[in-house]
């Protein structure tokens, strides 16, 4: 009972900038670790199995950020909904929230799976497959579908982990998994001849341990939340709040599915295959930097949660800051990386000259307003951690559905390849600006709101 009265004690008092630190670089460790998932997936097939086989995996994402949305939408609202309650002393409410999570997950991955597999292969070819590489994205989906249960439960609970004072051990499930994955994907790929296949089945194992893990940690009653009996009913408040708050990021994956489908028809159109595996190699190197942000919000998410909950308005309010100005950082960092590297960067994914020289173009010309995006990710992400839900969610679809759909549509009947690539940095703009003047006009409210919290003429504190 020390261990867990001195997390929730730190959250409401220790120095902000120590708390985000503490807080964020395992979430950060551990959402870097997570895009190494794709990443050492992509290398490994792009150099033991070939071009066509990364132009698979590419035809793959849109499935792929269906069940990401799903899995979010459980387990960002999960840990939200989690960190909001042990804020308020409500350990009950947040076990019967952690026992919610579980149950949900395990609900999400049978409602997604049943469906995609009857489906599969008209799936694939209407989101861009050819004769060449149907094959491989279908042997592909094939295992990673039959293991979302896996996946969700411990992606879920991992969240919920974190979010309950427990960072460095949440990055530890994740670190563990990333390493037996980079352990078996070789052996699986090169040494027993599985290709694509065996890929998709390092990961899965991998995962499989991760979620021992954490079911572990979860058993134990020396932990801040664990399992207990009365917990494993669903209750509509906690159902609707996870729901609620995990609704933006789940759109936001939505969104990205059909942008992504809308990527991979115009690049068939435009430039075939290979243009496709392309944008499978940019695709993962802009996620990677992107994770480096989203790491930043989850470890955020439980100090705003808290001290939104505790109404503690200036420790929230610098959190925000803190929050921008990092995420700003990484996003500039991921831009000067891409064009000033972007054909070293491409040839770690392939030896194809033809492949690299496509991915370098599209990657310099996709990143041309990448270091807008980390605010944009802080403060979509700070309205959700206070549950302000329907403006996260508005936030969210302005940049995939409001412009770089339209874009997409409209730039490549006049550029080409040129035109899919540029409709991002164009989208990029628009939204920081949409996104900016919405914060501008919440802050004013917010202070105003809670300014008997607030220290005079200083809006902390």
């Amino acid at each position: 009972m020390a261990a867990q009265s001195r997390n929730i004690a730190e959250l409401e008092n220790a120095s902000v900038w120590r708390l985000l630190i503490q807080y964020s670089l395992p979430s950060i460790a551990g959402m870097v670790v997570y895009s190494l998932y794709n990443i050492i997936d992509s290398v490994f097939i792009g150099h033991g199995v070939g071009p066509l086989a990364l132009s698979g995996l590419a035809v793959t994402f849109p499935i792929m950020n269906l069940t990401f949305a799903l899995g979010t939408l459980v387990g960002i609202g999960g840990a939200a909904i989690s960190s909001i309650r042990l804020g308020r002393k409500d350990q009950e409410g947040t076990e019967r929230t952690l026992g919610n999570v579980l149950i949900m997950s395990l609900i999400a991955a049978v409602v997604l799976v049943i469906p995609t597999l009857l489906f599969l292969t008209e799936i694939l070819t209407a989101f861009g497959a050819s004769g060449q590489t149907l094959t491989y994205a279908y042997d592909f989906m094939l295992i990673t579908l039959l293991g979302l249960p896996v996946t969700y439960v411990f992606f879920n609970l991992n969240h919920v982990m974190r979010a309950t004072g427990y960072p460095k051990k949440a990055m530890g499930s994740t670190l563990l998994s990333v390493g037996i994955n980079i352990i078996l994907a070789p052996i699986f790929i090169f040494w027993f001849k599985w290709g694509i296949t065996g890929a998709a089945v390092a990961t899965l194992l991998a995962q499989v341990v991760g979620m021992v893990r954490v079911l572990l940690h979860f058993s134990d009653a020396a932990s801040t939340v664990h399992f207990r009996h009365g917990i494993w009913q669903l209750r509509k408040t906690i159902v609707t709040g996870i729901l609620s708050i995990g609704m933006a990021p789940c759109l936001v994956n939505v969104c990205g599915s059909a942008v992504t489908v809308a990527i991979n028809r115009q690049l068939a159109d435009h430039g075939g295959d290979l243009a496709i595996g392309a944008y499978g190699i940019i695709n993962r190197i802009l996620i990677l930097f992107a994770m480096l942000v989203i790491g930043l919000t989850q470890g955020m998410q439980p100090i705003i949660g808290y001290n939104h909950g505790a109404m503690k308005p200036g420790r929230v309010l610098l959190t925000l800051k803190y929050g921008v100005l990092a995420g700003t950082s990484f996003t500039t960092l991921g831009f000067l990386a891409c064009v000033f590297f972007p054909r070293g960067i491409a040839g770690l994914f392939t030896d194809d000259a033809s492949l690299i020289s496509l991915a370098a173009n599209g990657l310099i010309i996709c990143v041309l307003a990448f270091p807008l995006i980390g605010s944009q990710i802080i403060i979509g992400n700070f309205f959700q951690a206070i549950g302000k839900a329907r403006l996260a969610i508005f936030l969210s679809l302005t940049r995939q559905m409001l412009f770089l759909l339209p874009f997409l549509l409209v730039l490549p009947r006049f550029w080409g390849q040129d035109g899919v690539w540029a409709s991002l940095p164009l989208a990029d703009v628009l939204s920081f600006i949409v996104t900016l003047l919405f914060i501008r006009r919440f802050l004013k409210y917010y202070r105003l709101k809670n300014r008997h919290y607030l220290v005079p003429g200083t809006g902390k504190a």
